[in-house]
């Protein structure tokens, strides 16, 4: 006869396969940042700008399986459950141009892709010097001294 930490790890191992166990952790989790969400934490307005970036965010974490990750960001940003942009008005706002190849991928692929050339250009040297710590600061930081509890 089965022992109840047998029944425990078969039921654990049965979710775990069947993707189940990373819904419900991510679920909890979402949960747990909804209910100790500070009001009081001043979060970016979602204006339209904050909206286009989440959507990219979302449709890219979509893409990529991350939905435990989704659930968790969906509920930290405030972005709405349901996307609130179609890609074909995402790509228009951001001056994409699309194909079938890049409407198979998500829209940040596009936009990685495009900066790419100027990344892979050298660097040019910084025209300021690197201040020197003097320079940092005002005044010499307080020394700090670690001490038991």
């Amino acid at each position: 006869m089965a022992t109840m930490e047998d029944l425990k790890t078969a039921l654990k191992e049965t979710l775990f396969k069947r993707g189940v166990l990373g819904d419900i952790k991510a679920k909890i989790r979402a949960e747990i940042f909804a209910a100790l969400d500070d009001q009081d934490v001043n979060r970016p307005r979602l204006n339209d700008e904050n909206l286009l970036i989440n959507e990219l965010i979302r449709e890219y974490l979509q893409y990529n399986n991350y939905h435990h990750a989704l659930s968790v960001f969906l509920a930290e940003s405030g972005q709405p459950a349901q996307p609130v942009m179609e890609r074909v008005h995402m790509a228009r706002e951001l001056r994409v141009s699309e194909d079938a190849k890049s409407r198979s991928v998500p829209l940040m692929y596009g936009l990685v892709r495009g900066i790419r050339p100027t990344l892979a250009e050298p660097l040019k040297p910084d025209p300021q010097p690197i201040p020197k710590r003097g320079d940092l600061f005002s005044q010499e930081p307080e020394p700090f001294e670690f001490t038991k509890f």
